[in-house]
């Protein structure tokens, strides 16, 4: 294994040692000694990857939000109308949410108690996935919708969904947020 290969694999498991540890722990109570003992890394290979818990925190935000991401493009068939390729992307990616609901209830909780930077990465996120759906909804081909969806629309339809999940989360039905699906879609619809 090259240095690269390392360094990745390094870091791939401290974000695994985060999740596990802010999951047993919170946030709050979650020391760097906890990430590295979960991770089975040193504290020297942790500071080689990040300076402070709060940064190993975001990019393991980043790098979920960013799968989910790919997710819901993966999702998207372009041979499809727009309202199958929705319904396909928004299952696709609440799937893949509902795969690890410990790290589902960490990223969409915790990201809250690190303050402007936390607030920063989550609104960034959130721009991205509301600029997936400008680009679907509003792309030109059979059955789009005669009203283009707005920018500030599009982000309040992501608001919207993000409140679902948070709520399925507080009421531990994470398994069961494919039930989210059909409101998510009649919001979009709503709005298109």
């Amino acid at each position: 294994m090259n240095q690269t290969e390392t360094d990745n694999e390094h870091r791939h498991r401290l974000l695994d040692g985060m999740a596990n540890a802010v999951a047993a722990n919170g946030y709050a109570n979650t020391t760097i000694a906890d990430i590295v003992k979960q991770a089975g890394v040193s504290r020297r290979t942790f500071y080689e990857h990040f300076a402070t818990k709060q940064q190993c925190f975001i990019a393991l935000y980043e790098a979920a939000a960013l799968h989910a991401l790919k997710v819901l493009r993966t999702a998207i068939d372009p041979a499809h109308d727009w309202h199958t390729q929705l319904e396909q992307a928004m299952s696709a990616y609440l799937a893949a949410l509902a795969q690890n609901p410990v790290l589902l209830r960490t990223l969409f909780i915790e990201i809250w108690g690190l303050g402007e930077e936390g607030l920063a990465v989550r609104r960034r996120i959130n721009e991205e996935i509301a600029g997936f759906m400008l680009k679907v909804v509003n792309a030109k081909g059979p059955g789009q919708p005669g009203q283009p969806l707005s920018a500030d629309i599009a982000m309040a339809v992501v608001g919207g969904i993000n409140e679902l999940v948070l709520q399925a989360i507080e009421r531990n039905r994470v398994h069961a947020l494919q039930e989210i699906v059909t409101p998510a879609l009649q919001l979009i619809r709503a709005v298109t």
